[in-house]
């Protein structure tokens, strides 16, 4: 028996924290916080011919920090595990880590094109193995595909799979796919593997998602060795699970694209803020109680402390402001343009680098003093991304971007590009699929970026501060290798 807290899976209602456990093999039986009585929460499935058995079937459960919660472990098997003096009887490993609050499922197909001949009367009989990379740096088995008989260019069926199960979330972690031709016996045959991202996996069918399958003891044995074949991915497709409690929050403002933007745009760049802190403001609108046009208010409604938390905070501010303002002409740009520049006018050492995203229908009522401010701005450490919304024609925005002609004013010009523009409706996917189109839109907006931050380091002679010292654990000195 594994203790980590009681726990009654039927009776639960506190938040918790979701914790993936992995076993090899097993019913898991939960037991009641009241009456202690044992539940079987679960079983995998049964996996034939080995004493090493790694199931893919896992236990999603509730972890509770604050309570005691026992699980038990029973073991299927034909011998018993105790009570054979002298005998090994196996081991149970249990496995746990935090699972992301991530709900997106994907839909895959692969194919596979040259693959090793493994079976001495035949081709191979080829199937896939997927896992994910854990914290620790081990692995565990994710998912399993259909084994095709007698070729060694398989084509495998489309299968559904929680994102959470085979990435945890984090788009970046390595998933790791082996290629395997199937035995009777269960002893199947090594063909190679690959490594790869969801984050790679998103592009879709491309160069990019063609995979050179590789038998490492291959590789370092035989001098002209390329590969054991290749794994292509043929699809891709993200899907969302809703919840009831989706339907019941989401209340009169879905998501428009005005905040599509600012969360596809935010989410990427608040992991570049220290302390995810972002003033948001709003132009062109009337403001209660006395209905004055602002172009240069507090969404959160508190003009001396307009910071929101985190992106999330950001969308908040922006759904209660759409509650109590009215929207009103003219549409001035300047003034929060002019609003951020005051901040990047105090901190010019490099320290700091600001960037200002603006979203708009692509109407502007002062065009010349914009591109005054913007010209004053290009001197400064700032960014300014403009996300063009609606059906407009977007010709005043493409003027501002500057990107064929320097933007100038006054017979001043820009002594940078600082403007990044892209309309909104390029990125807008017919099928419904607002993960990858709004993952693409983040990816163009934010590209010039870097090459606007270097341009202004370069120009002030700025250089990078030296990197920290490695982590030392108390108690463990320096070692100096000769």
């Amino acid at each position: 028996m594994a203790s980590i807290g009681d726990f009654d899976p039927l009776n639960a209602s506190i938040p918790a924290t979701k914790v993936e456990i992995t076993v090899s093999l097993c019913v898991l039986y939960t037991q009641g916080i009241s009456n202690k009585e044992w539940r079987e929460f679960g079983r995998t499935e049964v996996i034939e011919n080995t004493l090493n058995p790694e199931f893919v079937r896992k236990f999603i459960l509730d972890y509770f920090f604050e309570e005691r919660q026992n699980l038990r472990f029973d073991l299927r098997m034909k011998k018993p595990l105790v009570g054979l003096p002298g005998k090994k009887c196996g081991n149970i490993i249990v496995k746990a880590e935090e699972m992301g609050n991530c709900r997106e499922s994907v839909m895959m197909q692969f194919c596979g094109n040259k693959l090793d001949k493994k079976d001495f009367f035949g081709k191979s009989d080829p199937f896939l193995v997927f896992y994910r990379s854990n914290e620790d740096g081990t692995f565990t088995t994710c998912h399993k595909t259909e084994v095709v008989k007698n070729t060694l260019n398989p084509v495998w069926q489309a299968f559904k799979i929680p994102v959470r199960a085979l990435c945890n979330g984090d788009y970046d972690r390595t998933i790791k796919i082996e290629c395997y031709d199937w035995d009777r016996d269960g002893s199947h045959d090594f063909i190679g593997e690959f490594t790869t991202s969801y984050r790679e996996l998103s592009r879709g069918q491309s160069q990019f998602n063609v995979y050179e399958v590789v038998n490492p003891k291959k590789k370092g044995k035989k001098k002209k060795y390329l590969n054991s074949g290749t794994v292509t991915l043929l699809s891709f497709l993200v899907d969302i699970e809703v919840t009831f409690l989706d339907y019941i929050k989401g209340g009169p403002y879905q998501m428009n694209a005005y905040a599509m933007a600012m969360k596809a745009v935010g989410e990427i760049i608040q992991d570049y803020d220290s302390d995810k802190m972002f003033p948001a403001l709003g132009f062109g609108a009337k403001l209660p109680p006395d209905g004055r046009v602002s172009h240069e208010f507090a969404l959160n409604g508190n003009p001396q402390n307009p910071y929101c938390a985190g992106i999330d905070g950001v969308m908040e501010a922006y759904y209660q402001s759409l509650k109590s303002v009215c929207l009103y002409g003219p549409t001035n740009f300047s003034p929060v343009i002019n609003h951020v520049a005051r901040y990047a006018a105090s901190v010019k050492d490099g320290s700091q680098y600001f960037i200002l995203l603006i979203i708009t229908d692509g109407v502007i009522s002062d065009m010349a003093q914009t591109k005054e401010s913007i010209v004053n701005a290009s001197c400064l450490p700032m960014s300014i991304i403009i996300v063009g919304v609606g059906p407009a024609e977007f010709d005043a925005m493409i003027e501002l971007d500057g990107d064929e002609v320097r933007i100038s004013s006054k017979g001043r010009y820009a002594e940078r590009d600082i403007v990044q523009f892209v309309p909104f409706r390029d990125y807008t996917d017919r099928t419904g699929n607002h993960i990858l189109s709004m993952a693409r839109l983040a990816k163009d907006v934010l590209a010039e970026i870097p090459d606007q931050f270097l341009s202004y380091m370069r120009i002030r002679g700025i250089k990078p501060s030296p990197a920290p010292p490695p982590y030392t654990p108390p108690g463990h000195p320096l070692q100096t290798q000769i």
